[in-house]
């Protein structure tokens, strides 16, 4: 205004002051909701703020936050992976998108995000710490499935057994042990095992069209035709 005091800059001026005013209000608001733990009225007041603050990497992992917690975990991925571009050595951004895709059973994005993690900090704990789980837990199923391409299928299962060992607090990576193994034993002619660790997997997930086929091999093994 001091520098160009003309009808059109004050009146532009006011609108912008005015808005920053209701941004501040917005953002009060975001925050008590997000205490209150009504995570959706804080995604809603939040997705407002981000509609004018587009670079903003704190309301970004906020709303994260929200994310986790309202089960939205692909969402949450997307404003952190935002996040740690526009602040630097967001070291913290990445062990969270880390520490979701590991949740969700992708290890292998699960280790590419916790190792950006550890080129900005090397020394960071929890980084290290997740990244020599996430790296254990990776070369198992690698070799694992390297052994049922050669048709090594005792390894493959022990290998899979190793897995749900190293693993035993996240359902995704048992479950898909679980699978492996009823694949290994039914192409190594072990029926009554394969169609017995298949059910237990298609208890869980009663679409895995890979159990399904799999049980379906060891119930001909069986002339269970019927099943």
């Amino acid at each position: 205004l001091k520098s160009n005091p003309s009808n059109n800059e004050e009146k532009e001026a006011q609108t912008q002051l005015t808005k920053s005013d209701e941004l501040q209000r917005l953002h009060s608001q975001a925050l008590s909701a997000y205490q209150q733990e009504d995570y959706g009225a804080a995604i809603s007041l939040l997705d407002e703020i981000l509609a004018v603050c587009v670079w903003d990497a704190e309301l970004r992992e906020l709303r994260a936050e929200c994310y986790i917690k309202e089960g939205e975990p692909s969402k949450a991925i997307s404003d952190l992976k935002a996040a740690a571009k526009l602040k630097n050595d967001n070291t913290e951004a990445f062990y969270k998108i880390s520490k979701i895709y590991y949740q969700l059973g992708d290890h292998e994005l699960s280790l590419s995000e916790v190792r950006e993690c550890l080129k900005l900090d090397q020394d960071h704990k929890q980084c290290f710490s997740l990244y020599k789980q996430v790296k254990k837990l990776n070369k198992q199923i690698e070799s694992a499935e390297e052994f049922i391409r050669e048709g090594r299928y005792e390894d493959a299962i022990s290998k899979y057994e190793s897995v749900m060992k190293t693993e035993p607090e996240v359902l995704v990576y048992s479950t898909r042990a679980k699978e492996r193994i009823c694949h290994c034993l039914s192409k190594n002619q072990q029926a009554t095992e394969a169609i017995k660790l298949c059910s237990e997997v298609l208890q869980l997930e009663p679409t895995n069209v890979n159990a399904l086929k799999d049980r379906a091999e060891a119930y001909l093994l069986e002339d269970m035709y019927e099943e």
